[in-house]
């Protein structure tokens, strides 16, 4: 009986030493946590079944570890104001250059692209970016934070620069020949020229450059311990 005992007890301390082993190692398990997006398919998208390929990725991450995640889409500036209350612990995908004040970039949860995109059938030849704005019409979307190279031949040809307020007006712009090329990811464009039944674009140069799509965490004390545990995580 007393050997019987004894031995409960020690089965009840393992559990016990078990249990919190498991908890130290992930205080976050069993929470849900909940950020902004926007429609940006493929990466992004309220209406796609996974709710977009960079979305499912962080979803899956986070289900690993046994924390929920739940998106709320809005308009690309409405995200980034809404992320800074603290129903949200941030937003994404986000560019690096695209995490606002007040928000810290987690490590790259998935990789996008730049690049250039024209009306099929049509010539276009350009030596370097700063050559294609002095020498095309460009299209790009008002609300993104393009990398210094694009930025600053941008603002050297202001004229040559033709804003649209997100993707699909950007795609019909250059389907009806408004400008030339566009910038923006080609995935994108591509995936929303399907969507729309659009045959007349194509891309020109795949990737000007790679971007990483992190997380922009509200960098709050209250988001300390998260933006740790992420850190942790997306180093594996």
């Amino acid at each position: 009986m007393f050997n019987s005992l004894i031995k409960k007890s020690i089965l009840i301390l393992c559990i016990c030493f078990a249990s919190v082993g498991v908890v130290g190692a992930n205080q976050f398990a069993g929470e849900t946590w909940r950020i902004t997006s926007l429609d940006w398919q493929p990466y992004s998208g309220s209406d796609m079944a996974t709710l977009g390929n960079s979305i499912q990725k962080l979803k899956g991450l986070l289900a690993k570890e046994g924390i929920t995640l739940e998106v709320d889409f809005f308009p690309w500036l409405r995200s980034q104001q809404l992320a800074k209350t603290e129903k949200y612990i941030g937003y994404f995908p986000a560019w690096p250059e695209e995490v606002a004040d007040g928000f810290v970039a987690s490590l790259p949860v998935d990789w996008s692209e730049i690049g250039i995109l024209k009306q099929t059938g049509k010539s276009i030849s350009y030596k370097d970016m700063d050559d294609l704005f002095k020498n095309y019409k460009v299209g790009i979307v008002s609300t993104y934070e393009y990398p210094k190279e694009i930025a600053d031949a941008m603002k050297k040809y202001p004229k040559n620069v033709d804003e649209s307020p997100d993707e699909v007006s950007l795609l019909k712009k250059l389907s009806a020949g408004r400008f030339q090329v566009a910038i923006t990811d080609p995935n994108v464009m591509m995936y929303l020229a399907s969507r729309e039944g659009i045959s007349n674009i194509e891309v020109l140069v795949q990737v000007v450059v790679k971007k990483e799509l992190v997380i922009a965490l509200r960098n709050d004390p209250d988001n300390q311990a998260r933006i740790e545990f992420l850190k942790k995580l997306l180093k594996q």
